[in-house]
C-alpha cells in the first residue's frame, strides 16, 4: 500500500493545472473590451449622437428663441422643409455650395497633389519647407480669415497695394465686395487652407510605394508621365479616394472662412447651405428652419459617406 503511494506520489506533483473553462475567459476578455470602449461610447452618445438627434427633432418643431423661456415648442412637421426649400434664397445657396466645394476639392486636391510629389524625393531643408507648408492648416480658421480680410481689402489691402503700385491695375480690386469675385476670392482662399490636408496625406501615400516599381518603370522606358499615370495613380487610389470624399465632407460645412471674409455677402453672393442655417438660427432666431438646413447638409454629407465606402471597398477588392 505504501509503495502504491509512493509510485503514484510523482505523477501526482506533476500534474497539470485544471484548465479554466472557455467561457469564464470569454467573459473576462468581453468585460476588458467593455471597460475600454465604454467612455468612448459615451462621450460618443453625448457630445454628436444626442446633437445629432436633438437637430434632427428641431428641424420638425417651431423652435424659436421664446422656447428658451417657455419650453415650448410646437409640431411642424414639414413645414420647416417647405419654407426653406421654396425661398429662393435656398436655390442661390444651394448653387454656391455646389460651385464653393467643387472649386475648393478641385483646387486643394490639384495643387496639394503637387506639392506630395514635389517633397517625395529627399533634398536640402526638405524636411523644413514641408513643416512651412503646414503653417496654413495650424492658423485657426477665424485668424486666417481676419489675415485674408486684410489683404484682400479694396482700399487698403496688401494685393491691391503691390497690384497698383507695379502699375498691372488702375484701382483696387474689389475681391470680397463684387458679386462676381467674391465667391471665387473665397474659393482661393479655401484652396490656400486646404493644401496641407491634401499634401500631407497624399504624400504618405507616395511613401508606400515601392521605388522597385519605378526602377523597373525606368528599364522599360517609362517616362514620367508613364510613371505616373501606370505606377503613381493606380497604387494611389485608394489614398485618392479617402482625400477626396473627406474633403468633400469638409468642405459642404465650411463656415469660419466665408463668415470672417464676407458674411455671406455681397448680395448673397457667397451664401452657402452652411452660411444660411447659421444665419437662421442666429440671425433670424428661427432655430426650426436652420436646424431644416443643417439636415440638409447631413443627409448630403451621409450620402458622400456611403459613396466613400462603396469606392473604398471596391478599391480594395481590386
Amino acid at each position: 500500500m505504501t509503495t502504491t503511494i509512493r509510485a503514484a506520489s510523482p505523477a501526482l506533483a506533476t500534474a497539470p493545472p485544471p484548465a479554466r473553462r472557455p467561457g469564464a475567459r470569454h467573459r473576462n476578455r468581453r468585460l476588458v473590451t467593455l471597460l475600454f470602449l465604454g467612455p468612448a461610447v459615451l462621450y460618443l452618445l453625448l457630445f454628436y449622437g444626442y446633437p445629432v438627434v436633438q437637430n434632427v427633432v428641431m428641424g420638425f418643431q417651431h423652435y424659436t428663441i421664446s422656447t428658451f423661456f417657455t419650453g415650448e415648442a410646437p409640431w411642424a412637421g414639414l413645414d420647416n422643409y417647405r419654407e426653406v426649400v421654396g425661398s429662393p434664397l435656398f436655390r442661390t445657396a444651394l448653387l454656391n455650395t455646389v460651385l464653393f466645394t467643387i472649386g475648393s476639392i478641385a483646387g486643394q486636391f490639384v495643387l496639394g497633389l503637387a506639392v506630395a510629389l514635389f517633397f517625395r524625393r529627399r533634398f536640402p531643408l526638405s524636411g523644413f519647407l514641408r513643416s512651412l507648408i503646414l503653417l496654413p492648416w495650424l492658423i485657426p480658421l477665424i485668424a486666417a480669415s481676419a489675415v485674408w480680410k486684410w489683404i484682400l481689402d479694396t482700399e487698403s489691402g496688401a494685393l491691391n497695394r503691390v497690384l497698383v503700385g507695379t502699375g498691372l491695375v488702375d484701382t483696387g480690386v474689389p475681391w470680397l465686395s463684387s458679386t462676381s469675385l467674391a465667391l471665387v476670392t473665397v474659393i482661393v482662399v479655401n484652396v490656400w487652407i486646404g493644401i496641407p490636408f491634401n499634401a500631407v496625406i497624399l504624400h504618405g501615400g507616395l511613401q508606400g510605394i515601392p521605388d522597385e516599381l519605378y526602377e523597373a518603370g525606368a528599364l522599360d522606358g517609362a517616362t514620367r508621365w508613364r510613371a505616373f499615370r501606370h505606377i503613381t495613380w493606380p497604387m494611389l487610389r485608394p489614398v485618392v479616394t479617402v482625400v477626396l470624399v473627406l474633403g468633400v465632407v469638409y468642405t459642404l460645412k465650411v463656415l469660419d472662412i466665408i463668415l470672417g471674409l464676407t458674411g455671406g455677402g455681397p448680395a448673397n453672393a457667397t451664401q452657402t447651405l452652411a452660411t444660411q442655417s447659421y444665419q437662421l438660427s442666429f440671425a433670424t432666431f428661427d432655430f426650426g428652419q436652420g436646424a431644416a438646413v443643417s439636415n440638409i447638409l447631413i443627409v448630403i454629407s451621409l450620402i458622400f459617406a456611403a459613396v466613400y465606402l462603396r469606392l473604398n471597398r471596391r478599391a480594395v477588392d481590386e
